[in-house]
């Protein structure tokens, strides 16, 4: 069975920073692509930044280009996504996903490509 924990979410002023970590469960993690999405409630879910299972190909929405970083140490079983510059708009619960292959493809932004799912951590920006 997969596990995806994440960790390192939290309040934080406009204008910091936070890292969150997604440890994972099982010895096929180096293996698939790896992503972070949002929600607020009442929308839908959020692409935010994806990684492909060797490091080589990273996505990010437009919404966070240039503030976020997305990578992973397979080593360890982790994927990260070191925030800066966050504004309150970037407050929600962030869920990071297994990808379904090594490569996300066109459709890294859609959840379809994700099997499975953290049980999030809340970040929360004040302003």
């Amino acid at each position: 069975q997969v596990q995806l924990v994440e960790s390192g979410g939290g309040l934080v002023q406009a204008g910091g920073s936070l890292r969150l970590s997604c440890a994972t469960s099982g010895r096929t993690f180096d293996y698939y692509a790896m992503g972070w999405f949002r929600q607020i409630p009442g929308k839908e879910r959020e692409f935010v930044a994806g990684i492909s299972w060797i490091g080589d190909t990273t996505y990010y929405a437009d919404s966070v280009k240039g503030r976020f970083t997305i990578s992973r140490d397979n080593a360890k079983n982790t994927v990260y996504l070191q925030m800066n510059s966050l504004k309150p708009e970037d407050t929600a619960v962030y869920y990071c996903a297994r990808g379904r292959g090594g490569y996300l493809g066109s459709s890294y932004s859609s959840a379809g490509s994700y099997d499975y799912w953290g049980q999030g951590t809340q970040v929360t920006v004040s302003s």
